[in-house]
């Protein structure tokens, strides 16, 4: 009987004891719960353009659209040499169809046209030689002196850069803005004197990739940001 219940006595001490160390984590907890920092880490890469989309646009007046049709062959021919000679491949650029607008055709204009038909032809360079294409469009004035008047600041057809490597640098990125954060909330654990703990919530931003700025559209700006929260511990 005695025995019983010393074994009776040693459970229920070791059930409090049990107890007591679920209410003192428990307390501990509570004490702890609120302690936490949100931070961000930024990683940012300067990169060169990897495609360029270059759109020639000319454009014929006229009556006749025989006429028209083989002037626009003629241009065709003349700027398609113009880029081999400079480098280019054929696949390197195509040909539109050319875009007939019959302006007398045209109801809301109610005075006679002396030239009917306004064609636009647009030849459109796509390719990876980035830098070529620059030169070449700096060398848009040679054409000129065979006759050719390419069409400026149409804002249909604008000269576009992209940057089509991110996946490449996407790694290297996340791991280097998650860093940054890290180093962020360790500096405010440390001004806190509390110790950094686990990560609680983590999320990645978008990757963003915009031109440096407006003057050199052919540089871009890869940027994406990391918010995560670590606990805070005493």
């Amino acid at each position: 009987m005695d025995k019983s219940k010393i074994i009776m006595g040693a459970l229920i001490a070791i059930g409090l004891l049990a107890l007591g160390l679920c209410i003192k984590g428990g307390i501990d907890n509570f004490s702890n719960r609120g302690r936490q920092v949100t931070v961000r880490g930024l990683s940012e890469r300067l990169v060169d353009a990897n495609l360029v989309t270059w759109p020639i646009v000319t454009k014929e007046l006229g009556n006749d659209l025989t006429d028209i049709y083989n002037r626009i062959q003629s241009t065709n021919q003349r700027i398609s040499k113009f880029l081999k000679d400079n480098g280019l491949e054929e696949s390197e650029f195509s040909i539109n169809p050319p875009k007939v607008e019959d302006r007398e055709a045209q109801s809301y204009n109610n005075e006679p046209v002396k030239q009917r038909y306004l064609v636009t032809n647009v030849i459109v360079v796509s390719s990876s030689k980035v830098d070529l294409v620059r030169s070449l469009i700096e060398k848009q004035p040679e054409l000129m002196r065979e006759g050719i008047a390419v069409v400026a600041g149409d804002y249909q057809y604008q000269t576009e850069y992209e940057f089509t490597g991110l996946n490449d640098i996407k790694p290297a990125m996340i791991t280097e803005a998650t860093e940054n954060a890290r180093d962020a909330a360790q500096r405010f654990a440390a001004d806190s004197h509390s110790d950094l703990g686990k990560i609680v919530t983590a999320s990645q931003g978008q990757f963003t990739i915009d031109d440096r700025d407006q003057y050199t559209p052919y540089k871009k700006t890869v940027r994406v940001v990391t918010s995560i929260t670590y606990e805070l511990k005493n």
